[in-house]
């Protein structure tokens, strides 16, 4: 009889017990897993960032959903790989996505027409130290919800000064 009861457990209880765990993994990794696109704060305002959080850029020398960065440049500017299925984050445009085919055959994902690329320069999430670099035929640019551009958001005015109570009395 105890043999019949361990032969139970083996037969029921434990691969019961594997399913369960199998499920919870897979929904944990369901929930996890990151956006392609997505928007994150910097001292530019909101830019476009990519699944690890690292700034996405635009050179202004290309065209419309067309990469002309190869070589050299995508050694520096490495283009932002498209997943299978790319999905986007809040404040993000699905009809501004595209998935476009580079000339050496591989994918990259471009926003609003723009080819969007990496920086090496940039070492942690956030960093923006790729904006504004003249460099293999354009202006490099990290890139807002909108898809234009990011700039510095303008400065709040100073208050105007307080009227005085003393003073020439006009």
């Amino acid at each position: 009889m105890i043999r019949s009861r361990r032969a139970l457990i083996a037969l029921f209880v434990i691969p019961a017990l594997i399913a369960a765990l199998a499920v919870a993994v897979t929904a944990d990794a369901a929930k996890t897993k990151p956006k392609a696109l997505s928007l994150r704060s910097t001292t530019l305002g909101k830019v476009i960032v990519d699944k690890k959080k690292r700034t996405l850029y635009m050179l202004s020398s290309d065209g419309k959903n067309k990469s002309t960065c190869s070589g050299a440049c995508a050694s520096n500017w490495p283009p932002a790989k498209a997943p299978k299925s790319p999905k986007l984050g809040a404040g993000l445009k699905k009809s501004k996505l595209k998935v476009i085919t580079r000339s050496d055959g591989t994918k990259q994902l471009a926003y609003a027409g723009h080819p969007l690329y990496e920086y090496i320069g940039d070492s942690r999430p956030g960093d923006v130290n790729g904006d504004g670099i003249v460099a293999f035929g354009g202006t490099w640019h990290a890139v807002n919800k909108s898809g234009a551009a990011a700039k510095k958001p303008a400065a709040a005015p100073a208050p105007a000064p307080a009227p005085s109570s003393g003073g020439y009395g006009y």
